[in-house]
């Protein structure tokens, strides 16, 4: 019995082969100026028509051929990879966000049996963070050659839209501090809003990070590990009254040090359900500082020094939402020292006759 083919084969002037599907005007080129080539990519199209369940078949029995386990990898071992990739703290991180149940759709499904579909449900039915890991997990399977093909391409990836995060106000910093008291815990947050550190790394500090000689605050962030460079930030008048007020010798926090990361997020919750301050958390004493600076026209090259931000991207985030008032363009020329005078135009002339002077 004849069977009408989907596809048939024409040549363009150009010498390239192309494809078009009877019925319709639908056409595509199949990148190709040789004749065989040509025809058995037709071929594979057609029969990919005819017989679709024989064509998953005959393509799973390539792809063992090429890699044994390609057709039995499932998305755990790939997640399995991910915990191991970065510093000890990201891969505890990583391994602690794939542990989520709304992974389970996929985690022992076969990388080759996944399809566009799965990977939109998941997306669709959860927030930012399980997006953003499961397009990791994608990009890390498709670099490490476990994937042959994307199963979406990089325009079919939903946009991530994050919560804007905002950074503690004066006035709400000044009611967290009022109804603190615990000792302790307010000369933790008192740091805090004057370094912008993270909760984790402002806890760790020690007497050894002060460089009183120098009047410098030395730290490396626990998030960048051992060989990282170093935060450098001056100490000023009020966080100098504060150092000085801290633990002489050994650890600035002994008992802060010691406790959880959820354990003093949840203290400051409980600080700022006192106050009747809401939608802030540890981490926005970063975004505080942040924008502090740029409301002031404190350089950003610092900024992102002080932060640890190694990215101008992420710390222009994290300072999104500063009020920033313009000075007027005259007074800001009347102040003579942050006018920086343009070079003056050297000519040919000017550096022949430099040159004669000099010899």
């Amino acid at each position: 019995m004849n069977v009408q083919l989907k596809y048939r084969l024409y040549r363009r002037n150009n010498g390239g082969f192309y494809w078009q599907e009877n019925g319709s005007a639908k056409q595509g080129s199949l990148k190709t100026k040789d004749k065989r080539e040509a025809a058995s990519l037709l071929h594979a199209m057609n029969e990919a028509q005819r017989q679709p369940t024989l064509t998953l078949a005959m393509g799973r029995a390539y792809l063992a051929a090429h890699d044994p386990n390609m057709t039995k990898r499932t998305w755990q071992a790939v997640m399995d990879e991910m915990s191991t990739h970065g510093i000890f703290t990201t891969q505890e991180r990583c391994a602690r966000a794939l542990r989520s149940k709304a992974f389970d759709a996929i985690r022992h499904k076969p990388l080759v049996e996944t399809t566009g579909e799965d990977l939109l449900t998941i997306m669709h039915a959860n927030g930012n963070c399980v997006c953003h890991y499961l397009r990791r997990l994608h990009n890390l399977a498709l670099n490490l050659g476990w994937l042959a093909w994307p199963v979406l391409t990089k325009a079919a990836w939903p946009k991530i839209r994050s919560q804007r995060k905002r950074g503690i106000t004066p006035e709400e910093h000044a009611k967290i501090i009022g109804c603190e008291r615990n000792p302790e815990r307010r000369a933790y947050y008192e740091l805090l809003y004057e370094t912008g550190a993270a909760q984790t790394d402002a806890a760790s500090l020690n007497t050894k990070h002060i460089d009183w000689q120098n009047g410098v605050l030395v730290y490396r962030r626990k998030k960048l590990g051992p060989d990282s460079e170093p935060a450098r930030l001056t100490i000023g008048k009020h966080l100098r009254e504060l150092l000085e007020a801290l633990p002489r010798s050994g650890d600035l926090f002994p008992t802060i040090k010691h406790q959880s990361a959820n354990h003093r997020a949840a203290e400051f919750r409980r600080r700022c359900r006192v106050a009747g301050i809401n939608g802030v958390s540890l981490h926005s004493y970063r975004h505080s500082w942040a924008q502090r600076a740029k409301a002031c026209g404190y350089p950003q090259r610092f900024a992102q020094e002080a932060l640890g931000h190694g990215s101008r991207a992420v710390h222009e985030a994290y300072a999104r939402g500063a009020t920033v008032i313009c000075p007027a363009l005259e007074e800001y020329e009347a102040v003579h020292h942050k006018i920086v005078p343009m070079p003056l135009r050297i000519t040919l002339s000017d550096l022949r006759t430099d040159q004669t002077a000099a010899v």
